[in-house]
């Protein structure tokens, strides 16, 4: 099945979703948009307010920010993905809940192996939680590291510089420097043969988050 097909696949199913009860008193299903042939693939936690009317990912204020970090950096939502571990919208914005996102974690795996993007960037601490587990995010915020045969890189949620000021311009610094770079260093391993998913889901690398300076 063709990227394009297995996301439509996707699409469909999180739409009728019942595998919890985040989708009682929401509007939409937000399975995510963007290419399905994306090199970066962006993971937030939840969508919010707008996201359900709409049922696109990152159309409210938090969005707005994550298309000026993109134009940052040369990229717009067009040319990389967009989605987020759950695909409803937790009640009042809340924190997603463990079964929450293991009930829709099938649903962003499978996301994964149809786009294979060479990075993921998670946005905000419950999607790095998936491939950073047990660490802070303000802790490694701007850090990577290969995950089953892709650079994830660690970022603070846009939604969080909104809420404190004192944050934005550190995701802004963290946008310019790290993405780039480990789309760079993606491409250095892709061309040498050391970049793609492993087929039995294991790390590449048992070492600790590192600035990409580091690879």
């Amino acid at each position: 099945m063709v990227a394009e097909d297995a996301l439509a696949q996707v699409a469909a199913e999180v739409r009728v979703c019942t595998k919890c009860d985040l989708y009682l008193n929401t509007k939409n299903g937000v399975p995510g948009a963007g290419d399905p042939t994306a090199e970066i693939m962006f993971i937030g936690e939840g969508p919010g307010y707008h996201e359900d009317r709409q049922g696109r990912p990152f159309v409210g204020p938090a969005g707005a920010f994550l298309n000026e970090l993109l134009a940052s950096i040369g990229l717009d939502r067009s040319s990389v993905f967009i989605t987020n571990v759950v695909k409803h919208r937790p009640p009042e914005n809340r924190d997603p809940l463990p079964e929450e996102m293991a009930a829709c974690a099938g649903y962003l795996d499978r996301q994964i192996a149809a786009i294979d993007p060479k990075v993921i960037v998670t946005l905000g601490r419950y999607s790095m939680a998936k491939f950073f587990p047990g660490v802070k995010i303000s802790a490694i915020h701007g850090q990577a590291k290969l995950v089953n045969g892709r650079i994830v890189v660690a970022m603070y949620h846009p939604a969080a510089a909104l809420h404190q000021a004192t944050l934005k311009q550190t995701v802004v610094d963290d946008f310019k420097r790290a993405i780039p770079a480990a789309l760079a260093e993606a491409k250095r391993l892709a061309a040498e043969g050391k970049l793609g998913a492993k087929k039995d889901g294991t790390d590449d690398d048992d070492q600790p988050p590192q600035q990409m300076s580091l690879f």
